[in-house]
């Protein structure tokens, strides 16, 4: 059984792996995984290739209101091999082969860099903005603004 941490860091590739498919990194990553799982050997990484690009297929093909689960089934079955490579080897063997797949992750990680100007705002990752009950937002961004909505009508409430 593996320790919590292993555990975790399986998680962690399960979502890299689903997070990365579909965008510019998905080529990157889906070598480097491809090459991690076959652990040196060419006929396992092509099948790796496959597995990845079934993946990247279901995820693709998954109606708008079935994205979610998809993805959700995918970031486990990820998780699941990974833990299940993990749980083979011998502890100073996992212990590297772990190393390995941190760096991978490390790798694929953004480093965000933000920065705003005198009176300004910066914001790394998403914002919500939202009045609700009376109350009033607004945010301003050059010759955009967004603010307040109107307030509903009796047929609205």
């Amino acid at each position: 059984m593996l320790s919590e941490a292993m555990t975790a860091l399986a998680a962690a590739g399960g979502t890299a792996v689903v997070q990365a498919a579909g965008t510019d990194a998905w080529t990157g990553v889906r070598q480097q995984v491809a090459h991690w799982f076959s652990r040196g050997n060419p006929q396992h990484e092509h099948a790796e290739l496959e597995r990845l690009d079934q993946t990247a297929a279901e995820l693709e093909a998954a109606r708008p209101t079935e994205v979610e689960r998809v993805r959700i089934r995918q970031e486990a079955a990820w998780q699941g091999r990974i833990e299940a490579l993990l749980e083979r080897l011998e502890d100073i063997e996992r212990a590297r082969v772990a190393d390995e797949l941190r760096t991978l992750l490390a790798q694929q990680t953004p480093q965000r860099s933000v920065s705003a100007g005198q009176s300004g705002l910066a914001v790394g990752g998403d914002l919500n903005v939202r009045a609700d009950h009376g109350s009033a937002a607004a945010v301003s961004m050059g010759n955009v603004t967004l603010g307040n909505p109107s307030q509903p009508g009796p047929h609205q409430d």
